[in-house]
């Protein structure tokens, strides 16, 4: 599996772009991937891992655990508001914050428990109706919002439509961070995380260019 060239690639670009070597995560999209090729990029050594829903992620990663330590896990995909505890329980990040309800359900989840997650609040860049996140118009408030709930608000994410330049929504996206003083940037994928780190990412998530194809869930 070609982990080593992906890496090679990222510490590439982060030359390019003039940032510091390791200046950019490689969270390793395993969503829908066997165990067996999750397992052998968790043996080379590979840590950060990103799944799209808490059923499935349930379901692989605490026996994984039991043999290999230290793992961060991203959830990347949309979370229903009572799924929200239990992605508490199993990811360290969460890239799909986009709406007031479940903001206020993590507030809640963080005073009971007295810990929460990272964050970052997934943004619609293309307006696309089909797909989650906060509209770039609404997404100032939106953080504010989150922020008075002392939410730990770490960046910002999108998914770009398919059929348009991902440039143009990678830029949006960091100038609506840069706003509002957020360093986190997560996006690019497989296709153009080059591209998102020539302007600015600090979290790629690549998950066929390691693992190849998905499978059928």
């Amino acid at each position: 599996m070609p982990l080593e060239d992906i890496s090679g690639r990222i510490a590439a670009a982060e030359a390019r772009a003039g940032r510091p070597a390791g200046s950019v995560h490689l969270i390793a999209v395993s969503k829908v991937q066997p165990d067996a090729r999750v397992e052998a990029v968790l043996e080379q050594g590979h840590r950060c891992f990103g799944e799209n829903r808490v059923q499935e992620a349930a379901g692989k990663w605490p026996g994984f655990r039991e043999t290999f330590k230290d793992i961060d896990l991203h959830l990347i995909g949309p979370l229903q508001t009572n799924k929200a505890r239990q992605a508490f329980d199993l990811f360290q990040s969460i890239h799909s914050l986009d709406r007031q309800k479940l903001a206020k359900t993590f507030a809640r989840l963080a005073d009971e428990t007295g810990s929460c997650p990272e964050l970052f609040i997934q943004v619609n860049t293309g307006e696309e109706p089909q797909k989650a996140g906060v509209l770039p118009a609404d997404a100032d408030k939106f953080v504010q919002d989150c922020v008075a709930l002392d939410l730990p608000v770490k960046g910002l994410m999108c998914i770009p439509p398919a059929d348009e330049e991902p440039s143009l929504h990678f830029a949006l996206l960091a100038k609506i961070a840069a706003r509002n003083g957020l360093e986190g940037l997560s996006m690019g994928m497989s296709g153009d995380f080059e591209t998102a780190i020539a302007l600015g990412a600090t979290h790629v998530r690549v998950g066929s260019a390691i693992f190849g194809e998905r499978t059928t869930s």
